[in-house]
């Protein structure tokens, strides 16, 4: 799987959305290897998006689709300031990855210092996370290109549920594996989507 992240500020979220429900009517049924999109805007005005394909040839190929353009053309007059893209060919799935059926999403943002590790303690979280966090749904993480940082999606059934579930003290088998991923928690971003706009095939 293949997921590009694009993101920035816009000052419009109502008409940001309202495109991308276009591109879901009348786009998406001819788009080439789409897997499915995660995206929406936080309470001050950050958008980030995670889409994903089958491969970054597909993504590629669907970009270059003219419909795919002229709609990117109008879409992007929405964004103010620079906007960011990562191109991810390295991604992993926590549990069950993403859902439709997700009521909150909280992106976040870091450096990752061993990928090899950090896909190894997933792996074992897996099984005590589902007991701990039952509220977490999966996620799906996304290496970034330089493989020092890192885009992590968390899905969750709401976000009242991820918030009393914040509170909760992890086990010692959890808080030994949160050790060994070696990520600072200073050093991440948020983005806090209490709206989602999940979409898929």
């Amino acid at each position: 799987m293949f997921i590009q992240i694009v993101q920035a500020e816009t000052s419009d979220a109502e008409e940001l959305k309202a495109a991308f429900d276009h591109w879901l009517e009348h786009l998406a049924p001819d788009s080439i290897g789409w897997l499915g999109t995660t995206a929406g805007v936080t309470a001050d005005n950050k958008f980030i998006a995670l889409v994903r394909f089958n491969s970054i040839e597909d993504a590629r190929a669907n970009s270059n689709r003219p419909e795919q353009h002229n709609w990117w053309m109008e879409t992007s007059k929405l964004f103010s300031g620079d906007i960011i893209f990562h191109d991810c060919t390295k991604t992993l799935k926590f549990l069950d990855g993403g859902s439709d059926d997700a009521g909150f999403v909280q992106v976040m943002q870091g450096p990752v210092a061993d990928v090899a590790k950090l896909e190894e303690s997933q792996d074992r979280a897996a099984e005590p996370m589902r007991k701990f966090r039952p509220e977490i749904i999966g996620s799906n993480i996304a290496i970034h290109p330089d493989g020092d940082h890192y885009t992590e999606a968390v899905y969750f059934t709401s976000e009242a549920a991820a918030r009393e579930g914040e509170k909760a003290e992890p086990p010692e088998e959890l808080k030994k594996l949160f050790d060994e991923e070696d990520m600072a928690v200073e050093s991440m971003t948020f983005f806090d989507l209490t709206d989602p706009w999940i979409q898929s095939p």
